[in-house]
């Protein structure tokens, strides 16, 4: 079963802690929990998501919020990968498309990313792919992402279905902790209250995630 808003929060499935103590999300019972979900070949998360969740950390964790890095891999795995997430903590380097855009954009300080990321990071437990690509597996896939898929022609039905197919084909690894939260890709933002229960999964960025901690550590103070 994959994990949805109001279920109780799965435990992480990890590789290697790259950047602080190993922690499972059954420890942190009584805190509030966000998880951020990037990857290194990610643009949006290095311009975007993880500084917010920078930020986030920074107002928020002298009231017991507790932030977790996912460096996580559903594409690009030669670029996304935990030699590359290494680099990213320890020397601020980026790679891929990460790299060339947010240096056409004049984010980088002398070719590097100007954040330190302040909270502990992980790499996502990658698993070889084994499973055929059958039929069920594609259906199921449209089901869940394309809820206009019934409106559209035979013709654009078939073209969706073989471009479903060719992705999943092209597809090395499933990364164990990105599929259990059932996360649509990255960014993505899963915000954990005390209790352990999931109350919010977003994908991109989330402009309500401040006020939703907030309201979270004001149900802790009723």
């Amino acid at each position: 079963m994959k994990a949805q808003t109001g279920d109780q929060a799965p435990e992480l499935s990890i590789s290697e802690w790259v950047q602080g103590e190993p922690v499972q999300l059954s420890q942190l019972l009584g805190k509030v929990v966000l998880l951020e979900f990037f990857q290194v070949n990610c643009p949006g998360c290095f311009l975007y998501a993880l500084p917010h969740a920078i930020s986030l950390h920074e107002r928020f964790a002298d009231k017991g919020l507790v932030v977790l890095g996912v460096a996580t891999a559903f594409e690009d795995f030669d670029k996304n990968t935990l030699e590359n997430l290494k680099r990213l903590i320890n020397q601020n380097e980026l790679t891929g498309v990460t790299l060339e855009l947010l240096s056409q954009r004049g984010e980088l300080v002398n070719g590097r990313w100007p954040y330190q990321i302040p909270f502990p990071v992980a790499m996502d437990r990658l698993i070889k792919r084994s499973e055929p690509v059958n039929n069920a597996v594609i259906e199921r896939f449209i089901t869940e992402r394309v809820p206009e898929f019934s409106e559209q022609t035979v013709e654009q039905q078939e073209n969706i279905r073989a471009h479903v197919k060719n992705y999943f084909q092209s597809l090395q690894f499933h990364a164990e902790t990105f599929d259990r939260f059932d996360l649509k890709g990255t960014p993505s933002q899963v915000l954990i209250d005390q209790q352990g229960i999931i109350r919010e999964i977003a994908f991109g960025t989330s402009p309500d995630l401040e006020d939703q901690i907030a309201e979270l550590f004001l149900e802790e103070a009723d």
